[in-house]
């Protein structure tokens, strides 16, 4: 169990980073280009931090999936990864615009990335991670 824990956390990870990159390094970059004002400058962020929060959160995502729900598989998983979206989603993506001066159509991008980041990771947990 612990081997098959360990490879959905690298599996959730190396999802999560390639979804980051099509979601906010193309969809969403002529959103960040048009803010830029809002944005740090590419060399002042700060990657390797980026990737310790990814890392964080996917351990997370994995270990509350694993301690918390009983009957493990595909459909539990993309159930559990959807009710994960969609409160992170509304968090970072319609919290953050009720106090950050960003587009709304930035929030709505925010919303559906985390959401279906979630939903894919929960997939893959689940599927890794399913009861025999």
């Amino acid at each position: 169990m612990v081997n098959r824990m360990l490879l959905a956390i690298v599996a959730v990870f190396i999802a999560w980073s390639a979804l980051d990159f099509i979601i906010h390094g193309v969809l969403l970059m002529p959103i960040y280009e048009a803010t830029a004002e809002l944005w740090r400058p590419m060399d002042e962020m700060n990657m390797p931090l980026m990737y310790a929060v990814t890392l964080v959160f996917t351990v997370c995502f994995v270990l509350i999936y694993v301690l918390l729900v009983e009957r493990r598989s595909l459909s539990s998983g993309i159930l559990y990864g959807t009710l994960f979206g969609l409160a992170t989603g509304v968090s970072m993506g319609f919290g953050s615009y009720t106090y950050i001066p960003i587009p709304l159509t930035l929030a709505v991008g925010w919303f559906f990335g985390v959401l279906v980041e979630l939903i894919v990771a929960g997939a893959i947990t689940g599927t890794l991670l399913k009861t025999e």
